[in-house]
């Protein structure tokens, strides 16, 4: 069965974004980029490939990603309806309007019952982009978490997990540190 793995960039204190959507705060440390380019190529956006030396399309583990409209939102805003064109994408949504690029899906309904009937399909893990409500509602759901730590604080923003007071349980199976601060950790759920 395929995974959902929530892959994503957060501060120390939990935030993915600041309050109003933007993370350019959180930047890619050359350290950093050279270790994602080589083990997380298809989580860089279709259009950086040339600028990072990734191949087109890049290998990898996934072949879905699903993302809220608010992270959509930056890409449509220059006119990119397909960021990540060498994925097929899932965009959650009850405002935007159905896509006319083939490799996005915008979803309209419950994004747990989706991704449940996404994990039963054939094909590759299941990358969730973000952002913090989707990741919020699909928590129960994900079954690997990597978290690009940034040594950052920032008090207020986008939680990585917007949801109620629900612990959920994983269990760390790899970090690697860099000079620059950043601690890319890697988990897996806990028993469900």
């Amino acid at each position: 069965m395929r995974k959902l793995v929530y892959y994503v960039a957060s501060t120390l204190d939990g935030f993915i974004a600041a309050p109003d959507g933007s993370y350019d705060f959180l930047p890619l440390e050359p350290d950093v980029a050279t270790y994602l380019t080589a083990e997380w190529p298809q989580t860089f956006p279709t259009f950086t490939h040339a600028q990072f030396g990734i191949s087109s399309p890049p290998a990898g583990r996934f072949d879905a990603l699903l993302m809220g409209r608010a992270t959509y939102g930056p890409a449509l805003k220059l006119g990119v309806t397909s960021p990540y064109a060498h994925l097929k994408q899932y965009v959650f949504s009850r405002s935007l309007p159905p896509s006319d690029d083939p490799q996005v899906e915008i979803v309209t309904g419950d994004p747990v019952a989706f991704v449940r009937g996404l994990k039963e399909q054939p094909g590759g893990d299941i990358w969730l982009c973000g952002g913090g409500q989707l990741a919020g509602q699909l928590l129960d759901e994900v079954d690997e978490l990597v978290v690009k730590l940034n040594p950052v604080v920032i008090g207020r923003g986008v939680p990585l997990a917007d949801r109620g007071f629900t612990p959920n349980r994983f269990t760390l199976v790899d970090s690697r540190p860099f000079d620059s601060g950043v601690v890319v950790l890697r988990y897996t759920a806990g028993a469900r």
